[in-house]
């Protein structure tokens, strides 16, 4: 369980439709030979590394011999049981057809997806905008917070009570918040609002420096009661040290115009 909404400045790169289709474009044979054959059909070398990569994930070793049999092992049965009579007539069933033919196209459009990625040109200016764009949009503050995090809107409200009779925040927290922070007294440490869910972002942007919430905040992680213990004025990330986050959300917009444009020129 994790209040945080993702790394500051963070870019949005085009994630794998599937497993398969991530394995695809990061495995490839220069000639692909026959490995095995099952039941009359060849299952070549480029299957075979696909699906190791989909398998092991992108280990950046080398699959061990070990490994190897089992893996192989386990791709022999798919094609087994592939290749059965009974098959060709689950092929025919709707589901099954429609599994299928998602599968191919999606795969098919990561393809074209990556092929058009490869070709968008950006210039360095275009980095430094959105740079600076991400800037204007980030609070010009930094919060220092604990919280307590329970279940329910009846327990928030009576540890709100507790606290209004001068019960200790930390104290409380170690009790009683079922969140990782609760041993620590609920620390959040220092963190950006675009660092938090936005509910808890919110109020904690609308609070003053040492208080506490009058209200019970809820996020999808359960009902929070916050103490505000400090802000101060954020520091933004170097230039540098985000660049590619900054290169690949410039990407990532001309990617969704350019899909945009797509769709409208798409066919009924």
């Amino acid at each position: 369980m994790d209040l945080m909404n993702g790394s500051r400045l963070r870019g949005t790169r085009l994630a794998a439709i599937s497993l398969f289709a991530a394995g695809a474009f990061a495995t490839g044979t220069a000639s692909a030979d026959t490995i095995f054959t099952v039941n009359g059909v060849d299952v070549d070398s480029a299957v075979v590394d696909l699906y190791f990569s989909s398998r092991l994930g992108q280990q950046g070793g080398q699959v061990t011999p070990e490994q190897r049999i089992a893996l192989v092992a386990e791709l022999k049965d798919i094609y087994i049981l592939a290749t059965q009579p009974s098959a060709s007539e689950h092929e025919k069933k709707p589901e099954i057809a429609a599994q299928i033919q998602l599968q191919e196209k999606s795969i098919l459009a990561q393809a074209v997806a990556a092929e058009y990625f490869s070709g968008i040109d950006v210039t360095e200016e275009e980095i430094l905008a959105e740079y600076n764009l991400k800037l204007e949009q980030e609070s010009p503050l930094e919060f220092k917070a604990r919280h307590i995090l329970v279940q329910t809107q009846a327990e928030a409200i009576e540890i709100i009570g507790q606290l209004d009779d001068g019960a200790g925040f930390e104290d409380l927290a170690k009790e009683k918040s079922t969140g990782p922070s609760g041993p620590n007294g609920g620390d959040l440490g220092w963190f950006s609002p675009a660092q938090m869910v936005q509910p808890f972002s919110l109020a904690v942007q609308a609070m003053e420096n040492g208080a506490y919430s009058a209200q019970p905040v809820q996020t999808q992680f359960g009902w929070h009661v916050i103490l505000r213990e400090d802000s101060r004025e954020s520091t933004p990330p170097p230039f540098e040290s985000v660049k590619d986050e900054m290169k690949a959300s410039v990407q990532q917009r001309k990617f969704q115009d350019h899909l945009a444009e797509l769709r409208t020129a798409a066919e009924e």
